[in-house]
């Protein structure tokens, strides 16, 4: 990854209204910087939530509370707890979320 074009800056989350995007079933609320080249968000899934589509896009995540799910389109499965992360470049592995706890993400992307 090679960050473009962003300046030093903080981000105050709190100050982020959310966005809701709906899943198969459950919610996730994003709160999303962009700026440059990057996409930086603090995601929150709802109990019970799974994605309603394989992601082909890159990602560094890190789980910072919760139990996170990632199916990878290939069939292997991956669950992620409170300080684990993944990695994954753009159209490499499609990859779908789900959790049956709720969970709190931190994605640069």
């Amino acid at each position: 990854m090679k960050i473009q074009d962003v300046p030093f800056n903080t981000i105050d989350w709190s100050t982020i209204t959310p966005t809701e995007h709906k899943g198969t079933t459950g919610m996730a609320y994003w709160r999303t910087f962009e700026m440059g080249n990057i996409r930086v968000r603090m995601v929150e899934y709802t109990p019970g939530y799974l994605a309603d589509h394989w992601c082909p896009r890159g990602h560094v995540l890190l789980v910072m509370q919760g139990e996170l799910n990632t199916e990878l389109e290939d069939g292997r499965q991956f669950t992620l707890t409170p300080g684990m992360s993944y990695q994954v470049a753009d159209d490499t592995h499609p990859h779908r979320s789900s959790t049956t706890t709720g969970v709190r993400l931190f994605i640069v992307d």
